[in-house]
């Protein structure tokens, strides 16, 4: 293989990689999201402005992630690949953000 086939394989990796970790991060705290508005319909949780207890932990999980990757995968991080990470992990959350706003929507439209 020729350096412009590797440097497409490496790129192609790189997003993978911020994809999974991107669609983990939005799957874990779409979990949470559920969980704790069963809690609020049960009443354990008191007020509404806590919905999302522990989202800074979360955050900051998806974070060391993200260095976990930049120290253990260095060949992601040469040149400009390291940006193609960071896009995959932006568009794989935004697409469980989407799909969390449509289902807001077809519920919000169900109850008319």
């Amino acid at each position: 293989m020729n350096d412009q086939s590797f440097s497409l394989l490496f790129s192609i990796l790189a997003l993978i990689t911020g994809g999974i970790i991107g669609l983990l991060f939005g799957l874990i705290q779409n979990q949470a999201l559920l969980h704790n508005k069963k809690l609020l319909k049960q009443g354990k949780l008191k007020r509404s402005l806590l919905i999302m207890p522990g989202s800074f932990t979360r955050i900051a999980i998806l974070l060391f992630a993200l260095a976990v990757v930049q120290i253990t995968c260095p060949i992601f991080f040469s040149g400009n690949i390291q940006w193609l990470v960071s896009a995959g992990i932006l568009i794989s959350y935004a697409y469980t953000l989407l799909k969390q706003l449509n289902n807001r929507i077809s519920d919000n439209q169900s109850n008319f």
